[in-house]
């Protein structure tokens, strides 16, 4: 597949940087797949990788939670809920150079591909969707909300055997935490595109994101700075 980045965001748009125009490149394309842990991110992301042109770099919650001091885990992947509020200066700093990261990218032409799960159910409103939305203003940085159905996530929680947080509760329903990611994460569901990884396979979501990729500039990103609405 082709994804190059002056032709999917049109030759009239200008993405302004300083360090492009010393470099003289065009800027790398950004896709950002946001949606709860098991939805399928990471399949998505690994199968864009493969199959985009260009050099893609896949940066997001399981890399940076690997380098992560452990006294500060999970960090960026706290669960919604509120529950560690000591974390949450460190969890918005985190993502504060996440984005300065993929900015710098981006800069100089590298494409990325960001698996991610933005919410503000912290015990204070963090504004890390629209924080990312303003440090992104002016590259070709596309949102993707990944869905899929809470009793397919439970499903794979349930056969992954590394999974560390209990999907049902001793009776048999849903666990709370599972549930907040389902409905947090998506607010406040503003995207470029949404993809159903109980429907889609990987390879699916990716073509569809290749068509949005090339149909035009994004907007989604756009409209939550200026909306200034909480993540």
């Amino acid at each position: 597949m082709r994804v190059d980045a002056q032709r999917s965001v049109g030759p009239s748009r200008v993405f302004p940087s300083p360090l492009r125009y010393h470099l003289l490149v065009q800027p790398g394309s950004i896709v950002i797949l946001n949606g709860p842990p098991r939805s399928g991110k990471s399949s998505i992301a690994d199968a864009i990788c493969r199959s985009f042109d260009g050099t893609w770099t896949n940066v997001g919650v399981d890399r940076v939670m690997a380098s992560t001091p452990r006294d500060k885990l999970p960090g960026m992947g706290l669960r919604p809920g509120g529950e560690r509020p000591d974390l949450e200066p460190f969890v918005q700093q985190q993502f504060v150079r996440l984005y300065d990261s993929v900015a710098a990218l981006s800069d100089v032409g590298t494409n990325v591909v960001v698996d991610v799960g933005h919410h503000d159910s912290y015990s204070r409103p963090l504004g890390t969707l629209t924080s990312a939305a303003r440090r992104l203003s002016g590259y070709p940085a596309w949102l993707v909300g990944v869905r899929c159905p809470v009793d397919v996530i439970v499903a794979r929680r349930e056969r992954d055997r590394t999974e560390t947080h209990v999907a049902r509760t001793d009776d048999g329903a849903i666990a709370a935490a599972v549930l907040r990611w389902q409905v947090e994460v998506h607010r406040p569901g503003i995207y470029d595109l949404e993809v159903d990884t109980s429907v889609l396979a990987p390879e699916e979501c990716v073509a569809r994101i290749e068509e949005v990729v090339r149909a035009g500039e994004p907007t989604a990103l756009r409209r939550i700075a200026k909306a200034g609405s909480p993540s």
